[in-house]
């Protein structure tokens, strides 16, 4: 069968990035590659008008390379948008010629609306906000594109001159930072941002934000925090970790900012005025959490080329995370009724136990995900079948966890099986405290419940589970004789004991 490939090329102030999809089904893809050229087109845009020699030079050579990339990759369809630099510079349009004779493909200047249009379509297609108020932002080299919305819909979409490049070469002519410098960037900020916000005042508590420096932030607090996730896509920063981050940054010179833990050393140079856009935006719409999207605009691009290819209806159907996971179990040829079965006998123990032991609405979520995707390792071979599930959990693309839900829900699956966890255990040791007991709780429940289907054939039917204080009842019924699953039940009891601190008696 043929294979839909499609390139998203994305030629901004600061980089130029391309992504190669390949269309799977029901309006999803899966990247095959992402690539970043950093090119710096809006180099001295803002004293010259133009975008330099060696600046066009440098994307040019990068696009070259792509060309290579695409070909290689039997791509069908190519998506090439330039915005910010092109757009503003005098020469922006000679220089779109060039790369459109060196890409092959026609590349297009956009403008502010349609970049943050962008971006709203890719944030939208990776997180979860219905009936919750929000702002998506995307900061790039030149600009900062704004979109209000409420759930799925889009409210207003605005773009400001307020980009890491051209407010760093603007304002942060030092170095180390001064702080006046710093102080009229801030105020320039303000007031620009004020402009938009004039007649009403949008409060949120959330912003999804996405481009190079929400991407940095998430990276320096992940670091900063001892987080060890697979990624950032997702990862909540507050806003007290913006104000202390802007502050230590404006501590150090450009040499101290590259040896920042999380940020990489391209940049170093023009981070502080991303951060100190992004600190601004927050105070001012009085949002206390920032969720990063990593996709970002380059996304919206693929997004927008399956609808025009119509491999994607152009009303998507709401995504839900439970979707999600049953999506990817089925891509990993999960036994369906086995794994549904031993998450809903998890699920009776986990609500019979939720109150005593103080466990939350969203602790019930992780659990019954990585019930339903604990055997995924199979896919990968029988031996060690748990380790494979915990690493296919850990770097799947599943809509509507955070970076920290993956690691746990991997990490839930990983101890159904075999080993409980140990200090030498160096992924479990590296968790907070309290996460290390969740896992633990939310483990030995999947780790029993498996054991108490132990012929895979769903011969519990129910389990009533009965707290007493140092002794948990769980009474099992059946038609059946249950004796194998009773012992099964017994030999996988150990993790949930030791992390509930109680004896399990099981009764027929």
């Amino acid at each position: 069968m043929t294979k839909t490939r499609i390139a998203a090329i994305d030629i901004g102030t600061n980089s130029i990035r391309c992504i190669v999809a390949e269309v799977v089904k029901d309006g999803h893809f899966k990247v095959l590659d992402d690539e970043k050229v950093t090119v710096r087109l809006g180099e001295n845009l803002t004293k010259t008008g133009l975008i330099s020699e060696t600046a066009a030079d440098r994307a040019q050579e990068a696009v070259r390379r792509f060309r290579i990339l695409l070909d290689g990759f039997k791509v069908a369809s190519v998506e090439a948008i330039a915005t910010s630099a092109v757009r503003n510079a005098a020469n922006g349009s000679e220089l779109v010629a060039a790369l459109t004779k060196e890409l092959g493909h026609e590349v297009r200047i956009i403008s502010g609306e349609e970049e943050a249009e962008l971006a709203a379509s890719s944030a939208l297609f990776n997180f979860d906000m219905s009936g919750k108020r929000f702002v998506m932002a995307d900061i790039g080299g030149g600009s900062l594109e704004l979109v209000t919305a409420f759930g799925n819909h889009i409210e207003e979409c605005y773009t400001l001159d307020l980009g890491t490049v051209l407010m760093t070469e603007r304002f942060l002519v030092n170095d180390p930072i001064r702080p006046a410098e710093m102080q009229q960037l801030q105020r320039h900020v303000r007031e620009c941002l004020k402009t938009i916000f004039a007649d009403e005042k949008v409060a949120v508590n959330t912003i999804i934000g996405s481009g190079g420096s929400m991407t940095s932030l998430g990276a320096m607090v992940m670091n900063k925090r001892g987080d060890a996730y697979s990624s950032v896509h997702g990862y909540e920063v507050l806003r007290s970790d913006v104000v202390h981050l802007l502050a230590m940054l404006m501590r150090k010179d450009l040499k101290a900012r590259r040896l920042v833990p999380g940020l990489n050393p391209d940049r170093a140079d023009i981070i502080t005025a991303g951060i100190a856009v992004i600190n601004e935006l927050m105070k001012l719409l009085g949002a206390n959490r920032l969720l990063v999207n990593e996709r970002g605009i380059r996304e919206g691009l693929i997004i927008r080329a399956m609808k025009r290819l119509g491999v994607m209806p152009e009303v998507t159907p709401p995504r839900n995370w439970r979707d999600s996971v049953l999506e990817f179990a089925r891509s990993c040829q999960v036994d369906e009724t086995h794994a549904l079965h031993v998450a809903r006998l998890a699920l009776s123990v986990f609500d019979s136990l939720a109150l005593p032991f103080s466990l939350k609405k969203n602790d019930r979520k992780l659990l019954e995900a990585a019930a339903i995707l604990h055997d995924a390792g199979y896919f990968i071979s029988y031996g060690s079948h748990h380790k494979h599930s915990y690493h296919l959990i850990r770097h799947a693309d599943l809509f509507g966890f955070s970076p920290r839900e993956h690691e746990l829900m991997a990490q839930i699956a990983r101890y159904h099986r075999k080993s409980v966890p140990k200090r030498k255990h160096e992924c479990f040791q590296a968790l907070r405290e309290k996460d290390r007991q969740l896992v633990s709780r939310l483990g030995g429940i999947l780790r029993m419940a498996d054991g108490l289907d132990r012929r895979r054939a769903g011969f519990v039917q129910e389990v009533q589970c009965e707290f007493g204080g140092t002794v948990i009842t769980l009474k099992l019924e059946s038609i059946e004789n249950i004796s194998v699953e009773v012992f099964g039940g017994n030999s996988k009891k150990d993790l949930f004991e030791k992390a509930f601190g109680a004896g399990v008696v099981f009764v027929t």
